[in-house]
C-alpha cells in the first residue's frame, strides 16, 4: 500500500512538473490594419475607396511587417500587386514619381528675380521635394535640383 501511495504520488508530480514545463504560448492580440478593397495593381495610385480596416490577429514573437495607418498608404502607388483583404507589406507603397527618368522636363533657374526656364532629361525618377539629377540634352551638362508638385525642377537658391 505505501508502494502504491508512493507510486501516485510520483505520477502526480511527474504530471504536474510535465504541465509546468510546456512551452508558453505566445500573447495574441488584435490589430486592425488597412487592406485593399480591390485588387491594386503595381503602378496604380491608392485613394481613400481602395482601402478598408479589417482586424488581425498578431503574436508577440512574430509582429506584422505590415503598414498599420491608412493615412500612411492614402496618395501612394502600389510597388507590387496588393489582393483584397490582405495586409499591405511596408515595401509595397512608395511615393507618387512626379519626374520620370528619361522624359524631358522643364528646368527652372531662380535667384535674385532673374527665371531662366530649359528642357532637361532627368536620370533617376522623383517624387515632390526630391532632389534628383538630370541632363542637359544640348549641353551634357548635369545638374541637381528638387522636383517641385508642378512637374519641373527648381535649381537655383530660391
Amino acid at each position: 500500500m505505501a508502494r502504491a501511495l508512493a507510486r501516485s504520488s510520483f505520477l502526480a508530480a511527474a504530471f504536474l512538473c510535465a504541465g509546468a514545463a510546456a512551452p508558453l504560448r505566445a500573447q495574441t492580440s488584435e490589430t486592425m490594419l488597412p487592406v485593399p478593397t480591390v485588387t491594386l495593381y503595381p503602378g496604380d495610385l491608392i485613394t481613400d475607396a481602395h482601402i478598408t480596416e479589417r482586424p488581425f490577429r498578431t503574436g508577440v514573437r512574430s509582429p506584422l511587417a505590415a503598414i498599420e495607418s491608412r493615412l500612411a498608404i492614402v496618395g501612394k502607388v502600389a510597388r507590387r500587386t496588393l489582393l483584397p483583404g490582405q495586409p499591405i507589406p511596408s515595401n509595397g507603397v512608395d511615393d507618387l514619381k512626379v519626374v520620370r527618368r528619361g522624359v524631358p522636363t522643364q528646368v527652372v533657374f531662380r535667384e535674385n528675380g532673374l527665371v531662366i526656364t530649359g528642357i532637361v532629361e532627368p536620370m533617376q525618377a522623383g517624387s515632390v521635394n526630391e532632389m534628383i539629377k538630370a541632363r542637359n540634352p544640348d549641353s551634357g551638362l548635369t545638374v541637381v535640383g528638387v522636383v517641385q508638385a508642378d512637374g519641373t525642377i527648381r535649381v537655383g537658391t530660391e
